[in-house]
């Protein structure tokens, strides 16, 4: 190898994937020339863009296009643009390793996939489509020269463990690949990629709506003279093989679902189909026309720093930007699609677009008409697009409780929540306000990590001994929204683990008043010795009537963190003073009516035994509470020694 040429080899993650494209992870073959084409015109809206901004930046724009060039003789196919090219180390970057996090994730999953169709989708999460091509060729040559560079670079593997990489002194601007295609296989659905018909029916199936001329060098058959004069040749010449329609700019009747789909996999890079399709178009103080997505299954990055969001934005169908953050807030960041504003300048920055009156009312509208669509499937006949809309992002929508305070109440009434009304389908809060008892006038929820847990929770006896239903939060932004959101239709939200909870009618409370009014005097003395003896560990003990069958329980005050977000802030690094909570006991329970009569008769008693004895059962009994709730003992150990003497005596 000379000083300009190296042979690198593979990340071990991109070869594996390399193996399973070589060995025909999914039958259909004919959409690696769909990811080609995709490539080539993203880079060539990429140097058009680059035009606009930079004028230094001496290239020809008359005529960017993307053309096919075939080699029967020696089988090759080439795809070629004259768009922005890629330096050796974006190459190395972006084509030679699999740069993503989530690649042994990828894996796992294609080899966990039961079906073909499975494994292309997760293939068209995972944004590796050059790899595709690999499925047709044995060899793949890449040869690529960066707009206002003037060394290229070329790259070749045959998908085994290493590739090779060189700089040419000269090549043209933008990017060629081509493919040394393997023979015809009908029974493997590996077509011969030579043929002109076959490739036109891939493009106008794919890529027909591509902005930018696909062409092709075609024979054609041309008739000279006439009579005996007559005489027929065969020249060359180039055809555009796609139409270039922006599939925006055309009513819904006149799109098929078939291109629909096909323009969804364009934009969005994915390969499952979209679950619902938003075409909008606006007219009046500024116009715009919009093409939106909601993918059917989330991408593997959703929760991902690296993730990009946003919507493409076009400019009189000029393509301006990827990604545009302006157009769509976070917690929409799985839709897709693009807006053709007519009104911004070509020359518009992000800077810019986060000033800009116009960007600012699209994305108002944009997002109304997201969620109102989202609303829509909440009825009967798309019943299952809904649950699977909420299944695949239902976690990110609901992040929107925190951040979009003017579609608040919109993004409550289309949010679906697990509840102990039923172990398998989840609720919305209109329905749970419907189940309300006469009088209640109170959502009641609980957070924490499982549902299991919940469910194990002491907190919830009451509720279910009185058929209250409480709904069951255990998302990692629940701990963050219910704190930010008071109420839904005028019915407030309250935790059953925070504050003081009266479940009890008027007529109930008029009848136990003396009992309660007992209860205080007779257990007074233990909880200020408990009080002070649990110090360390609780703000206050008091009674309660929350628990049916558990001892005790912990609460919070109404506004104090929840256990579980105070273990998120602190996973984050942040530091947070320590929040002591209540410890509420059951007053029928044997055990909290023991340990009251034994401290009443230690009083009586000089035995320091009994006293420590006392005193290690607060601690067991406040253990117990914290391990209830699916807590973490700040010492377990020393819980442990006093949990197996106590065992130990008993035997």
């Amino acid at each position: 190898m000379t000083e300009h040429v190296e042979q690198l080899e593979f990340q071990a993650e991109t070869h594996q994937l390399l193996e399973l494209m070589i060995h025909s992870v999914y039958s259909n073959k004919d959409t690696f020339l769909r990811e080609l084409i995709s490539n080539a015109s993203d880079a060539l809206d990429k140097l058009r863009l680059e035009s606009f901004r930079d004028k230094d930046l001496h290239v020809d724009t008359s005529d960017l296009h993307i053309d096919l060039a075939v080699d029967k003789d020696n089988r090759i196919l080439t795809v070629r643009d004259n768009g922005i090219g890629m330096s050796r180390a974006e190459v190395v970057d972006l084509i030679g390793t699999l740069a993503k996090s989530g690649t042994a994730e990828l894996r796992k999953k294609l080899n966990e996939a039961k079906s073909e169709a499975a494994a292309e989708e997760l293939i068209g999460q995972f944004g590796i489509g050059f790899y595709s091509t690999f499925m047709v060729a044995d060899k793949v040559t890449l040869t690529t020269r960066k707009a206002g560079e003037t060394e290229g670079t070329r790259w070749e593997s045959t998908g085994q463990s290493t590739y090779t990489i060189e700089t040419l002194d000269e090549a043209p601007q933008g990017t060629a690949v081509s493919l040394h295609l393997k023979p015809a296989d009908e029974d493997d659905h590996l077509f011969d990629y030579t043929q002109e018909w076959k490739l036109r029916e891939i493009v106008k199936k794919y890529s027909d709506f591509i902005a930018w001329p696909v062409r092709m060098q075609v024979e054609r058959t041309v008739t000279e003279g006439e009579g005996e004069d007559k005489k027929e040749t065969t020249v060359l010449e180039d055809q555009t093989l796609n139409s270039m329609k922006a599939l925006w700019t055309r009513p819904k009747s006149e799109v098929s679902d078939e291109e629909y789909k096909e323009f969804y996999h364009h934009v969005s890079h994915a390969w499952d189909d979209p679950l619902e399709i938003i075409p909008m178009k606006a007219e009046g103080t500024f116009e715009y026309q919009a093409l939106l997505f909601i993918p059917s299954h989330a991408p593997f990055d959703l929760f991902m720093r690296e993730h990009k969001r946003g919507v493409q934005l076009y400019v009189k169908r000029v393509f301006i930007m990827d990604n545009c953050e302006e157009l769509m807030p976070e917690y929409l960041r799985f839709v897709k699609g693009v807006v053709d504003a007519q009104d911004l300048s070509l020359n518009v920055s992000r800077e810019i677009l986060q000033q800009d009156r116009q960007i600012q009312m699209i994305r108002k509208r944009l997002v109304k008409k997201v969620l109102s669509t989202v609303k829509d499937l909440q009825g009967a006949e798309e019943q299952e697009k809904y649950q699977t809309f909420w299944k695949e992002f239902g976690r990110v929508l609901k992040e929107g409780l925190l951040s979009d305070t003017d579609n608040r109440d919109t993004i409550l009434q289309v949010s679906s929540f697990a509840s102990t009304n039923s172990t398998e389908d989840q609720t919305t809060l209109a329905q749970y306000v419907e189940r309300m008892k006469d009088g209640q006038d109170t959502i009641y929820y609980m957070t924490g990590e499982t549902r299991q847990q919940i469910e194990s929770s002491p907190h919830l006896e009451a509720f279910t001994a009185k058929g209250l239903e409480v709904l069951i939060l255990t998302d990692p932004v629940d701990e963050m929204w219910v704190g930010s959101v008071p109420e839904f239709d005028g019915k407030r939200f309250q935790s059953i683990a925070k504050g003081e909870v009266d479940l009890e009618t008027e007529d109930e409370k008029k009848a136990s008043e003396a009992l309660r009014e007992q209860q205080d005097k007779d257990f007074a003395d233990v909880l200020g010795w408990l009080g002070k003896t649990l110090d360390e560990s609780v703000k206050e003990v008091r009674l309660t009537n929350r628990l049916t069958t558990s001892p005790a329980c912990l609460v919070g005050d109404v506004f104090d963190f929840s256990p579980q977000l105070e273990r998120m802030y602190r996973a984050s690094g942040q530091a947070l003073p320590e929040t002591k909570r209540i410890l509420e006991l059951n007053p029928t329970h044997p055990l909290v009516t023991g340990l009251r009569d034994a401290y009443a008769g230690k009083r009586d008693s000089a035995d320091a035994g009994t006293a420590t004895e006392l005193s290690e059962t607060a601690e067991l009994l406040y253990g117990t509470a914290v391990l209830a709730e699916g807590g973490e003992l700040k010492d377990p150990a020393h819980f442990a020694h006093i949990l197996t003497d106590r065992l130990t005596r008993t035997l």
